[in-house]
């Protein structure tokens, strides 16, 4: 769900008022998802403490990390940090870090990412949304969009209830059906499902991938009033 206008200026605002550390997770949202480096990026503000990880080395060996402030960093000049694990700093884990961050930077990747979800995931996510009676909203950055399936487009009733399953279940299980029946292997949970490609997905590719959803969408509207 993206931050509306505004919203994490105000956190930061918050947390600086009242001496609170600003912590951004960007485990799914860094490295390249959202159009930018950092999705922090797009909303002008810099966090006291941002976690990241799988997007860092492509996932090619498990690597997580904390990127630290300045000034938390200095808390440490004087003072030993208390952690450490067997596999902290892992020698190849990181070079495959730095490996693939620079291959992003070489071809970009990056701004591929924005230009895919501006120019084809954005518009045409929007144009499908106009179209089919299921799909209540579509919001995302990049190439991280999620779409809000409905029942009814007016009062906005989840096209299944939170949590639902078996029967209750039924028209998401369809629509999953149908995608997986069309080439598209969904990510779906509860009423929502996500429109993530890979960072370097071609405009081909990715439209390729919203005409199956086009055609799954045409089964969860069949189960719209």
């Amino acid at each position: 769900m993206t931050p509306p206008p505004g919203y994490l200026a105000g956190v930061r605002e918050i947390c600086d008022k009242y001496g609170i550390v600003f912590v951004l997770d960007e485990v799914m949202a860094g490295f390249g998802r959202t159009g930018k480096w950092f999705a922090a990026e797009h909303f002008d503000v810099v966090p006291d403490l941002m976690t990241f990880a799988k997007g860092v080395n492509s996932g090619y060996v498990p690597l997580g990390g904390v990127a630290i402030s300045a000034e938390i960093a200095a808390t440490f000049d004087k003072r030993p940090y208390p952690g450490g694990l067997t596999y902290s700093g892992h020698p190849l884990a990181c070079a495959a870090a730095v490996a693939t961050i620079r291959v992003m930077e070489d071809e970009k990747v990056v701004e591929h990412a924005a230009h895919i979800g501006e120019t084809v995931l954005g518009p045409g996510l929007r144009e499908l949304a106009e179209r089919h009676p299921s799909v209540g909203e579509v919001r995302g950055l990049g190439v991280f969009w999620a779409l809000d399936l409905v029942r009814n487009k007016e009062t906005r009733e989840p096209l299944v209830p939170y949590n639902a399953a078996g029967e209750a279940n039924a028209p998401m299980a369809a629509f999953a059906a149908a995608a997986k029946k069309n080439g598209l292997w969904p990510f779906v949970n509860m009423n929502r499902t996500h429109a993530v490609p890979a960072c370097n997905v071609s405009e081909a590719e990715a439209k390729e991938g919203l005409a199956a959803l086009d055609a799954a969408l045409s089964v969860a509207d069949e189960h719209t009033v």
